[in-house]
């Protein structure tokens, strides 16, 4: 391109000093006369025209590919032809020996001619003011708790003026989790966007009317009128996904950079927890095309919040499920235990997104982590105890004794004792003294009343009235029932404590010299009757 530009220049020159003809500049520049008129007509060349380059190699079979493309207008979306499976259908079905690129680039191609690719639709840059938008949306992620790979869902509530966003993370994607997001979220804002927009989702909307218009849920309209926000719902499917392109690219960039590797974690907990940690870390992101951070940005938009209201909502859904014979209930698919003495009867259970709370009356009665898994069965030893005790045979096969070794609640002490237990005084009594020392765990932490059964064992004594004394004893004081003030939690004695129950059998036969279990060696003289013999010859003589 250079030398043309270079020999139109010369061209032009010489006409313009000489004066020469077009024919004397061809043959002064050894060109043809098109060419010097175009060079006095422009400074710069005209454009090559390109010229269609041949196709052999894959001529024979554009009609054969061109007829698949027409077709698939009529096949599902996710069913059409790609490049890679017309290359192997053509081979396959065909015998054509082509490269994959040479069609995969026909194809693209043919796509555009015959209008079967996808438009690209103009988008119009948005400008947000301070305050008065948000959007909202899920995403999921996998992570591994406690050696299982779990699915969690991850909820984001989007501030479209700053880009600071909250994360919560759940077990579901239900209304729980949608309502109970927004809460959390609005606290964190300490305000509430004017207006927050949303995909279809259906903790959201019931049914699709007719352009932008919902027929939206009861609970959603009652979140919505309790914090005094308006909602923007985009149009279904692809389309739709640009109007909320914020809250879109967030969910990505946040698993991209905070949850790759998938995180290892040994609760659900640690994974709220992680989320937490991330989203703090946020703050100090500057997105693209902006000059300062989340946070400062941030800094300025709150004040433009709507102020929250004194009362927070309830996000949980209340549900009143009956007990049934095996003390569960069930919620969502998911049975969950209750105490034996509930059988029967309706309870109030009040379900969030990661937890329920189980309720007789006003009196919360259990507490259990939501499970994922449809059909499962979540079970809590303690809630079977007073049934074990007149049933101690129902216990070595029990499910939810399964379930708390497997948790480790149930630890290799509780299992000595049992052991020992049954072996001295049979199985039943043996059963009936572990339940009495697992109800201790209603009174003591855990730790101290293992503690106990350790020390009980150790004395070789296998009643559980010997572990509730020295699980008193660790706990230095005895709390009947739950404490009336907020008093700190007893602490346990140092690990190196020689102090342990005493056993007499071991102080009888031991040496009387040596110390046992701390207690001095015992010198008084063995108890004697001798002065009381004399009281023989002061019988009362008979009068007679």
């Amino acid at each position: 391109m250079a030398g043309r530009v270079e020999l139109f220049e010369a061209i032009r020159r010489d006409r313009r000093l000489e004066g020469l003809s077009v024919r004397a500049l061809a043959a002064r520049h050894r060109v043809h006369r098109r060419m010097v008129r175009q060079a006095l007509a422009a400074a710069l060349p005209p454009p090559r025209k390109a010229c269609p380059r041949p196709c052999p190699a894959i001529g024979p079979w554009t009609e054969v590919i061109e007829d698949w493309l027409v077709a698939d207008k009529t096949a599902p979306g996710k069913q059409r032809h790609t490049a890679r499976r017309i290359w192997q259908r053509l081979g396959a079905e065909h015998g054509a020996v082509l490269s994959e690129v040479t069609v995969s680039r026909y194809v693209r191609r043919r796509r555009v001619e015959l209008g079967l690719g996808d438009s690209v639709e103009v988008m119009v840059p948005q400008d947000h003011a301070p305050g008065a938008e948000g959007e909202a949306d899920f995403g999921e992620f996998y992570a591994e708790i406690d050696g299982e790979v779990t699915k969690c869902h991850l909820f984001i509530l989007r501030l479209s003026a700053s880009g600071k966003g909250v994360s919560t993370v759940s077990l579901s994607e239900g209304q729980e989790a949608f309502l109970e997001g927004h809460v959390r979220a609005f606290e964190q804002f300490g305000g509430v966007p004017a207006r927050i927009r949303y995909d279809n989702l259906t903790s959201a909307v019931v049914r699709v009317l007719r352009g932008r218009r919902r027929e939206e849920t009861e609970r959603f309209i009652a979140l919505r009128s309790h914090y005094g926000f308006d909602s923007f719902f985009c149009r279904p499917g692809k389309e739709g996904g640009h109007e909320k392109g914020g809250v879109e690219s967030e969910i990505g960039w946040f698993r991209r950079r905070h949850l790759v590797p998938v995180p290892k974690v040994g609760s659900f907990a640690e994974v709220t927890e992680l989320i937490a940690a991330a989203d703090e870390l946020d703050n100090a992101r500057v997105i693209e095309g902006r000059h300062e951070d989340v946070g400062t940005a941030f800094a300025a938009e709150a004040p433009r919040l709507g102020p929250l209201p004194s009362e927070r909502f309830e996000s949980r859904l209340t549900l009143h499920p009956l007990v049934d014979r095996h003390a569960r209930i069930t919620v969502r698919c998911c049975r969950y235990s209750v105490p034996a003495s509930l059988v029967g009867r309706r309870v109030r259970v009040l379900l969030g997104a990661s937890a329920l709370q189980v309720f007789d009356g006003r009196r919360l009665v259990a507490v259990h982590q939501r499970s994922n898994r449809k059909g499962s069965t979540i079970l809590v030893l303690d809630h079977y105890l007073e049934v074990l005790r007149r049933k101690p045979g129902a216990l070595p096969g029990a499910t939810a004794l399964a379930q708390a070794r497997r948790a480790g609640t149930f630890t290799s002490e509780h299992d000595a004792f049992w052991s020992a237990a049954r072996h001295a005084l049979g199985d039943p009594e043996g059963t009936r003294e572990l339940v009495d020392v697992l109800l201790l765990h209603r009174r003591y932490p855990h730790a101290a009343v293992v503690a106990g059964i350790a020390a009980a064992l150790s004395a070789g004594a296998v009643r559980a009235d010997v572990v509730a004394v020295e699980t008193r004893r660790l706990t230095d004081r005895h709390v009947p029932g739950p404490p009336k003030t907020c008093l700190p939690g007893p602490e346990l004695e140092p690990a190196g404590s020689n102090r342990r129950v005493v056993s007499l059998t071991e102080r009888r036969l031991a040496d009387p010299a040596a110390v046992i279990a701390g207690l001095p060696p015992d010198h008084r003289p063995l108890p004697t009757i001798t002065g009381y013999d004399q009281l023989l010859t002061r019988r009362p003589q008979v009068v007679s």
